[in-house]
C-alpha cells in the first residue's frame, strides 16, 4: 500500500468535497476508508494498492469531474 495527496484548484462548496469523494473511493484499488477530502486546504489524501491504481488514475476521475489537479 502506498499513499497519496493531491493537491486541487480551490474547493468552493460542501458538495465538491462529496463528488470527489465519491470519485475517489469508487475507483478499484483506492482504500475507501482512508480517503480524505480537504475542503480548507482543497487536498485529497488517499491510501491505495499500486498494482491496481495509481495516482494519475486518481488525478483523471477528479480532473473529469471538471477539477484542475495542480502539480
Amino acid at each position: 500500500m502506498k499513499n497519496a495527496t493531491i493537491q486541487l484548484e480551490t474547493l468552493t462548496c460542501p458538495t465538491c468535497v462529496q463528488k470527489v469523494e465519491n470519485a475517489v473511493k469508487s475507483l478499484d484499488g483506492v482504500v475507501k476508508e482512508s480517503v480524505r477530502v480537504l475542503f480548507n486546504a482543497s487536498k485529497v489524501k488517499f491510501d491505495y494498492d499500486e498494482q491496481k491504481v495509481s495516482v494519475q488514475d486518481v488525478e483523471k476521475a477528479v480532473t473529469a469531474l471538471g477539477f484542475e489537479v495542480l502539480k
